[in-house]
């Protein structure tokens, strides 16, 4: 199911409905739920008891026919004193309780749903923007946050408050409690209006935070393109709609925040009014007495209150609910690469030892519906420990074949089979551990050199690493970074330069070990000195392994064991450098023209 369909059927589905869908995959915060409720039940009764001991005060204690009763009227401040110190410590262990509970329950959902977005395929990743995918959860869970502390609160004693308030109004004047009751009971039917009108104002305003969320990460990633290319003044105005647009969104959903609040205080004030005014005639009647008058107007206060902070947790709960979408949105997306290991345990298998042979049975592959298809009727094998060159030009099909041959996608058509089993049958442990693929870009994290080659084998020591980087005949050159191989690299390894940061990433794969080695051209962003040392120790690391190199540069292709030729998604023809080289066709003009190119630059490319 797509993304936009489950946005419009959550649309339709109601805010209970939600949270209790929601509330099935926190079953941390269900485990805490009945004592908080004990507790929110104590509180509340602490609140309605204090009207009760006014009224016994003046009608038993001031009003007594033989004058007043001072020592009823200890008693009852007495008990007044305990009832409130007993629900001030029953309501902050229940803050404290639900507190705990609910960052415990948030902490587990923003995993699983941080989980869940790395299980989605890189297409899927690709076709949203990171920004909006971040806020799903960071911001979109801290909302939930918010009101599941405040709004959860305020809402369990609110309710609690409510409910007794209208029990004992009722013992004490059933006339007086009808009254009351018919004054809210036009608020009652607006407030349904004003939930879906809530509700679909605060789902905007949840989609525009991300959408601010994610221009403002495309230009901090991409500043330096915004300077270079001078668009900075275009680039803050993209911003600046973005911000304007929440903002916009934002207003509008307090407007109708407002509206609610309004009309509260509107029946809470007719409602006092009308139950002075009736309250003060009864009296004169002799239905009710003066103690019992005033303790009315006291419970009014306590059922009124709720009702006028209603619209502060209506809208809390509405901001909320859009949030709380927005991650089951994620959480309900079924990932289309799936580890068998998780999805079908019984069909998992592993990959077998030794050299690793490759096989595409017919693969087709289509990034989107309609679109010109990226790989068409692949059939081909590749055997154990040959070093393959992948060319073509761009947009031929040739990172599309990678990302096959390392399931970070699964064909359309057809399978892919590594080892004799086919991929979609490989538990990923096994796939990631005898599979490496080198990205061009050479991605790092905000770590050290050696913590991030460490991702290649997790334990190795600062030592071992050094070494590897000598084995690559790299060692002059980490000890000449300022602090050897425990060098920071920065944010997405900004403090290296291209070249420095593919290095690392062709030393994380050297340090992994595998079986089967995928190169996006792994020299393509280094210097010509750099380029001869790398190149040699990628000859040494790739022998007696199956290699798959996406060829930039056709020096690669020049040393392979086999060239295969991608044109418009097809394989258009496949042999050694040296059959195909004189033979026209794609790869002899390549060729061609990479001859001329590196005749006139230093690095050469296609």
């Amino acid at each position: 199911m797509t993304e936009p369909l489950l946005a419009a059927d959550q649309r339709e589905e109601g805010a209970l409905q939600t949270l209790r869908r929601g509330l099935r995959m926190m079953p941390e915060f269900r485990h805490g739920l009945p004592v908080t409720f004990l507790l929110a039940l104590i509180a509340t009764a602490g609140r309605v008891v204090v009207p009760i001991a006014v009224q016994q005060t003046l009608d038993r204690g001031l009003g007594a026919p033989g004058g007043p009763d001072i020592p009823l009227v200890r008693e009852l401040v007495a008990v007044s004193a305990v009832v409130v110190l007993v629900t001030s410590v029953a309501v902050y262990r229940m803050n404290v309780r639900l507190f705990r509970t609910t960052e415990t329950a948030l902490a587990g959902l923003r995993v699983r749903a941080f989980r869940h977005v790395h299980d989605l395929s890189v297409l899927h990743q690709q076709g949203q923007r990171r920004g909006s995918l971040v806020s799903r959860v960071t911001s979109d869970v801290d909302q939930l946050s918010v009101f599941m502390q405040w709004g959860g609160v305020l809402g369990l004693v609110s309710v609690g408050q409510l409910v007794l308030a209208t029990a004992v109004m009722a013992v004490y004047s059933w006339q007086l409690t009808l009254l009351v009751l018919v004054c809210f009971v036009p608020l009652a039917v607006a407030v349904k209006y004003f939930s879906r009108k809530l509700a679909t104002v605060y789902g905007l305003v949840r989609e525009r935070v991300g959408d601010v969320l994610g221009a403002v990460a495309e230009s901090v990633v991409g500043a330096p393109t915004v300077r270079a290319y001078g668009i900075r003044g275009r680039t803050s105005a993209r911003i600046d709609r973005a911000i304007d647009r929440h903002y916009r969104a934002s207003v509008d959903a307090q407007k109708t925040t407002a509206a609610v609040y309004v009309s509260g205080e509107f029946v809470a004030a007719v409602a006092n009014a009308a139950v002075v005014v009736v309250g003060v005639l009864l009296g004169i009647g002799g239905h009710i007495s003066a103690g019992t008058l005033v303790a009315f107007l006291f419970l009014v206060t306590l059922f009124v209150a709720p009702v006028q902070t209603a619209s502060e947790v209506l809208n809390e709960a509405q901001n909320a609910v859009a949030g709380f979408r927005r991650v089951l949105d994620v959480l309900d997306t079924e990932p289309d690469v799936r580890d068998p290991a998780i999805a079908d345990p019984g069909r998992a298998r592993t990959l077998p030892t030794g050299p690793l042979d490759v096989r595409f049975e017919h693969v087709g592959f289509g990034y989107s519906a309609g679109a010109r298809r990226a790989l068409d009727d692949i059939d081909l094998a590749i055997a154990p420990r040959t070093r393959v060159a992948i060319v073509g030009e761009t947009g031929s099909g040739k990172t599309t074949f990678a990302k096959l041959v390392t399931r970070l996608m699964d064909p359309t058509e057809g399978r892919v089979l590594v080892g004799g089993v086919p991929l979609t049958d490989v538990a990923f442990a096994s796939l990631r551990e005898r599979v490496v693929m080198v990205p061009q870009d050479g991605f790092l994290f905000d770590a050290s050199v050696a913590d991030n080659v460490r991702y290649g084998r997790p334990g190795m020591t600062d030592a071992s690493i050094a070494a590897a980087f000598d084995d690559l005949g790299l060692g002059g050159w980490v000890e000449g970074l300022p602090d050897g191989v425990a060098t920071a690299v920065g944010q997405r390894g900004e403090s290296l330069s291209a070249g420095e940061r593919q290095l690392v990433a062709v030393a994380r794969a050297y340090v992994a070990d595998p079986d089967l080695l995928v190169l996006d051209e792994a020299t393509s962003a280094v210097d010509p000195a750099t380029e001869m040392r790398l190149t040699r120790a990628l000859d040494a690391l790739t022998t007696g392994r199956t290699t798959l190199t996406i060829a930039h540069r056709l020096s690669t292709a020049e040393r392979a064991d086999e060239v295969l030729v991608v044109d418009a998604g097809r394989v258009v023809q496949r042999g050694r450098h040296e059959e195909l080289v004189d033979v026209p066709g794609v790869y002899a003009r390549l060729h061609s023209s990479w001859r001329r190119s590196s005749g006139r630059q230093a690095e050469p490319a296609v």
